[in-house]
């Protein structure tokens, strides 16, 4: 079996995905923990940022969603130990190229779940922490359409 692997990350925004993810990152050893950080995480977010500003444009989503896929792929060619996506990937479909390209490339794929998207308590504590401003009525219609594995 190999020993790469590639974490696909699930959960609301503000469910403390990201958090996972440095969490995670913290455990590995140091030259590891870095190379994760500096090429292994991909999260479509990152690219709504413009000097440190989080400005999302709903046109740009799925060329900033293709762009994300294309640098996993890239990370997961090259041979990354380990390789992120960061997304909230509420329905599979979000998720399957990701899964699809790390099986295909010889990686043991992690598919990590953060909170319980279908408990009230949770979506509330999401839409206070969350740091995007999604108000609770967009998370409630996001844990709407969420599936289980």
């Amino acid at each position: 079996m190999s020993d790469k692997i590639a974490i696909i990350m699930r959960g609301l925004p503000g469910s403390g995905k990201s958090h996972w993810v440095e969490t995670y990152i913290l455990s590995l050893a140091l030259e590891k923990a870095i190379g994760v950080r500096q090429r292994g995480v991909f999260s479509t977010d990152s690219f709504f940022y413009h000097q440190d500003e989080y400005r999302f444009d709903a046109k740009r989503l799925p060329e900033y969603h293709q762009c994300n896929l294309t640098g996993f792929i890239q990370a997961l060619s090259s041979g990354e130990p380990v390789v992120i996506c960061d997304n909230t990937n509420l329905c599979r479909w979000e998720y399957m190229a990701y899964e699809a390209a790390a099986k295909a490339l010889g990686y043991q794929v992690r598919i990590v779940l953060v909170g319980e998207p279908s408990n009230p308590a949770h979506q509330l504590e999401c839409a206070k922490r969350n740091r995007h401003g999604v108000p609770l009525a967009q998370i409630q219609r996001m844990a709407k359409v969420f599936e289980d594995f």
